[in-house]
């Protein structure tokens, strides 16, 4: 069952269920498959796509979370805290900041990367851990170990 189907059963189900937030979470999803659908691409979306969709509404979700907390607006970081729960039900298992820690280490090891090859080093840690944890995050930790 790729992403559209399931997208699909759980709009139902929150729709029958009167849950609200879940409800509005799953349609922004299902706005997104939408559009990529009409694109004009012609295909079904990859697993790949269907991940950094994921990615990309998680992150405007913490990007609003991070706002609303900053203009002193409690309540609606709650709801975006909550649409960000649902949106992290379709995404893979996250990974530890310790196993995450563990990879970056074996990949400039393995290269012998010195602060010149960030971006290399970069791209690589990104292959392996794509939507499985936070980009900002890796490049901080690439930046404090390449220094």
């Amino acid at each position: 069952m790729n992403l559209e189907e399931k997208i699909n059963e759980e709009l139902k189900s929150a729709m029958k269920n009167q849950e609200k937030v879940r409800l509005d979470a799953i349609r922004s999803i299902r706005s997104a498959i939408l559009e990529f659908n009409k694109s004009g691409i012609g295909r079904a979306m990859t697993s790949e796509e269907e991940l950094k969709l994921l990615n990309s509404l998680a992150k405007k979700r913490k990007e609003s979370i991070e706002m609303y907390e900053k203009g002193n607006r409690p309540e609606l970081a709650e709801k975006e805290s909550q649409e960000l729960k649902v949106i992290q039900e379709f995404l893979p298992k996250q990974l530890s900041d310790e196993e995450v820690q563990s990879i970056i280490q074996k990949v400039i090891a393995e290269n012998n990367a010195t602060a010149k090859d960030f971006g290399k080093i970069m791209g690589l840690v990104m292959k392996q851990v794509s939507g499985k944890y936070d980009g900002s995050k890796i490049q901080a930790i690439l930046k404090e170990l390449l220094v």
